[in-house]
């Protein structure tokens, strides 16, 4: 979501809750705050490489996408989270997936770059 500086506080909290009360009041039963992306991946000895490496993004990668920041903003209107997976080729086609995956989410490379 995107919104000029000069935004009230709480202009994104306030549009969410408004849209929920609108597809309560249409009947929805669930509102879908999108992902958070590389949370909830294990950093243990046994858990795989991708595993480790999603969580060392997660957990260093703020430069780049506010990770941290995101789940934190989700994470308060008690979502329930559930994992999603990503079934791709072996070997090293997996970075530039991510690569392509992350010029998409920031819309164009310069977003991935630059915060």
């Amino acid at each position: 979501m995107r919104y000029l500086p000069q935004a009230p506080d709480g202009v994104m909290e306030y549009l969410f809750i408004c849209l929920m009360l609108w597809g309560k009041e249409q009947g929805y039963r669930w509102f879908n705050l999108g992902m958070a992306p590389f949370s909830g991946l294990e950093n243990r000895a046994l858990a795989p490489l991708w595993n480790r490496l999603g969580a060392f993004v997660f957990r260093y990668g703020e430069h780049f996408y506010n990770f941290q920041g995101l789940r934190q903003y989700k994470q308060k209107f008690d979502p329930q989270w559930r994992p999603k997976y990503l079934a791709s080729p072996g070997g090293l086609a997996l970075p530039q997936i991510f690569a392509n995956l992350a010029t998409l989410i920031s819309g164009g490379v310069k977003g991935v770059v630059a915060k």
